[in-house]
């Protein structure tokens, strides 16, 4: 088995948080500027933390720089804590398979870690509710680049360190749900196991060029493709 890196997004492939994320950022933006339409006409799916502030200032007309987007994602972070503890238990849970493919990263020497848009603090508030935060020591995040393939890059290099291996020595597959983890692991000579466990249909998952996509990780040949 070659040395390889698992890098998994958060939401809508490793769990279902009930929209806790928008509902936080909705009221961080009505804090800050007092508009709680920011983000009403486009869908997070697949977007960094900064990325989705970005396109709410634009949309309500506020000046876009590093120290406005660190001011709403200061107040979403302090509101997130909130909104989790919000959700009934029947709409925030892991999605199925994914314990399992964890333990089975764990148990054959990956290194397991986390590539996601959201910020890291935001992760681990997220993973907390559902006791994964300790699973991932590593991963990419939205506080390393507000482009996914380059988070993504991020969290490959640190998992290649975590192997001791050279980024070029090592295998690395994104787990995600949207066609922008898809597009974020070809950017950087990853492969990509897409799961159809958020918005997006399987087929658009394989259109999208997923190296294998399952409706989830407990489909046959999932762990598998997974492990290599």
């Amino acid at each position: 088995m070659k040395p390889t890196v698992l890098l998994f997004d958060i939401d809508g492939t490793l769990i279902t948080s009930g929209g806790s994320g928008r509902r936080a950022l909705t009221r961080a933006f009505e804090t800050t500027y007092g508009r709680a339409d920011a983000c009403n006409h486009f869908s997070f799916s697949g977007m960094t933390d900064r990325a989705i502030v970005r396109l709410g200032l634009e949309a309500i007309g506020v000046a876009v720089s590093p120290a406005t987007i660190d001011e709403v994602i200061g107040s979403y972070l302090r509101l997130l804590d909130e909104e989790v503890s919000r959700v009934d238990d029947s709409e925030y849970r892991v999605h199925a398979g994914m314990h399992e493919a964890i333990a089975a990263g764990h148990a054959n020497g990956c290194a397991v870690g986390l590539g996601t848009g959201n910020v890291r603090r935001g992760a681990i508030t997220k993973l907390k509710r559902v006791g994964l935060h300790e699973r991932f020591d590593f991963g990419g995040f939205g506080d390393d680049h507000e482009l996914r393939p380059e988070l993504i890059r991020r969290g490959a290099e640190r998992g290649a360190a975590k192997l001791g291996r050279p980024l070029e020595a090592v295998r690395v597959v994104v787990i995600g749900d949207t066609p922008k983890d898809i597009d974020a692991a070809k950017a950087i000579g990853a492969e990509c196991v897409a799961v159809a466990t958020g918005d997006h249909p399987l087929e658009a998952l394989e259109r999208a060029g997923a190296t294998r996509a399952f409706p989830d990780l407990t489909a046959p040949g999932a762990l598998e493709s997974l492990l290599g």
